[in-house]
């Protein structure tokens, strides 16, 4: 479970990158608008990242780092979702904002509900040198 939840991590990066940044840039371009126009930072793609390399790594934070991440992420999907369905306006860009974030809450609560069950394998395995 731990290294599918890495490569789910890894993709989640790749495919946020490309809705958030690449997309919106193409988008823009091809109307001829300031290519930041429909851009929004997100730097979560960094953190997926170094979480999926320490699922993979097992550095000796892994566990804490997981926990912690999960829940922010958890906390701060479903406060969005909270805050968005009030008042939905849909567009292309909330409709890939909406999936992608129903993908990262999705890998988030496996994550999290991994992290219950098989917790103890963190503390169990060595960390790498």
């Amino acid at each position: 479970m731990t290294v599918f939840l890495a490569h789910f991590l890894f993709v989640l990066a790749a495919w946020t990158v490309v809705i958030k940044y690449l997309f919106p840039i193409g988008y823009a371009l091809a109307h001829g608008l300031a290519p930041v126009t429909h851009v929004y930072l997100d730097f979560w793609p960094v953190a997926h990242v170094w979480l999926g390399w320490a699922l993979l790594a097992r550095p000796r934070y892994t566990y804490a780092l997981a926990l912690v991440v999960a829940v922010l992420e958890i906390g701060i999907v479903v406060t969005k979702f909270v805050l968005f369905l009030g008042e939905p306006q849909w567009t292309i860009w909330t409709t890939n904002w909406f999936v992608n974030k129903v993908f990262v809450l999705g890998c988030f609560v496996l994550m999290l509900g991994h992290l219950m069950v098989r917790g103890q394998d963190y503390a169990a395995r060595p960390a790498t040198p």
